[in-house]
């Protein structure tokens, strides 16, 4: 049992995102499946079973370097930095990572940023690069720059195009680039990953150049919906939101950065100007009417159904106990939800990019 829960650039002006407009669901779908338990559900047909099975983990290049935890099967970074990442550096994780670049770039358009960088960007800084896939794409779409990217394990791949290049290494240790090195600062779902997020942009300020740009990208974990379908004994709030809502608690970071307001209030503090912040909203499951928002939430659904366990089980283990019962029921649960097109959550993303000034004395903010 589960347990229970102790588009294109965007102006200055912030959208409050609980004046968003909801997302409009397409009518009661009318194809079924019959789960091994013998309870119905909806699912997307597009999303075949096939699709979600487990995999090996990845196999590190140098042991003797890298150490990585196991837990349960599933491999997670080395303990040898400072900080800790809470979910898994594995091919199924990664698989995950991908699809999630993927709809996260049909969210705005199909584009890979925001932010209004030049065309004739030299330097390009990929914070917490994951599979590297920001990286890559970024590098082959502007082969002028020299783009790097960082992350504690080494998972990216090795064949990649000339002008990118990867790194290990730790964003909440001091960062070992001389200032005003980079034309432009990329950061993505860090969420519970950064207890200090006004040292991580006082970081990206110093190695930026005048004239510069960052852009961070951020989702409240939470699932929710405007419509009342997420109910408070669904899995969606008393597994996964509880479990989330306890770890961040405990673990003194933030998996609501738009929430809390961290981006936009580091960003401004550690100097940057022309602030800009475009909020948006990706449906899980394809239950949408629009199509495009269709699409994005099959992806989106398909990164939870593929690692749905990469996502909670050290969470788990911190909140609730190593090995602590209820764990797989709460998972099979969870994919229920996840297929149930009459349960219409979705997550909230914030895009949040500046500018360095070109002198210390331009103004620090341009919201009106």
């Amino acid at each position: 049992m589960a347990y229970k829960p102790f588009k294109g650039q965007g102006g200055s002006r912030m959208q409050n995102p609980h004046d968003q407009a909801a997302i409009i669901a397409a009518p009661d779908p009318e194809y079924r499946f019959t789960s091994q338990d013998g309870e119905e559900s909806e699912v997307d047909s597009a999303l075949g079973d096939d699709a979600f099975s487990d995999s090996s983990s990845h196999n590190s290049v140098t042991p003797s370097i890298l150490e990585y935890r196991t837990i349960q099967g599933r491999t997670f970074h080395s303990e040898r930095h400072s900080s800790f990442y809470l979910f898994p550096n594995d091919e199924q994780q990664l698989r995950s990572v991908d699809i999630t670049h993927h709809y996260l770039r049909m969210l705005i358009g199909d584009k890979l940023f925001l932010a209004p960088i030049s065309d004739n960007v030299q330097r390009v800084l990929d914070v917490g690069t994951g599979s590297g896939i920001w990286a890559i794409v970024f590098a082959e779409e502007y082969p002028q720059a020299e783009v790097t990217g960082t992350d504690l394990s080494p998972m990216q791949p090795l064949w990649v195009p000339a002008n990118v290049k990867f790194e290990m290494d730790d964003c909440t240790q001091p960062w070992i680039w001389p200032e005003h090195h980079f034309d432009f600062v990329h950061i993505r779902f860090l969420f519970g990953a950064i207890a200090d997020w006004d040292e991580l942009l006082q970081q990206a300020y110093r190695v930026t150049k005048p004239g510069g740009w960052v852009q961070s990208c951020e989702a409240d974990v939470e699932i929710r919906s405007d419509d009342g379908t997420v109910t408070p004994d669904s899995s969606y709030e008393q597994f996964w939101n509880s479990l989330y809502r306890n770890a961040g608690q405990r673990l003194g970071v933030s998996f609501q950065p738009i929430q809390d307001d961290v981006q936009k209030k580091a960003i401004e503090g550690a100097g940057f100007v022309n602030v800009h912040i475009r909020d948006f909203k990706f449906p899980i499951g394809g239950w949408p009417a629009d199509e495009n928002l269709a699409e994005i939430g099959k992806y989106a659904q398909l990164t939870l159904l593929n690692d749905a366990e990469g996502y909670t089980i050290f969470l788990w283990n911190t909140v609730m106990g190593e090995n602590a019962p209820g764990y797989q029921e709460a998972l099979f649960r969870m994919r229920q939800d996840l297929r149930n097109k009459r349960i219409h959550g979705y997550m909230r993303c914030r895009y949040v990019y500046a500018q360095k000034p070109e002198t210390p004395s331009a103004s620090t903010s341009t919201w009106s």
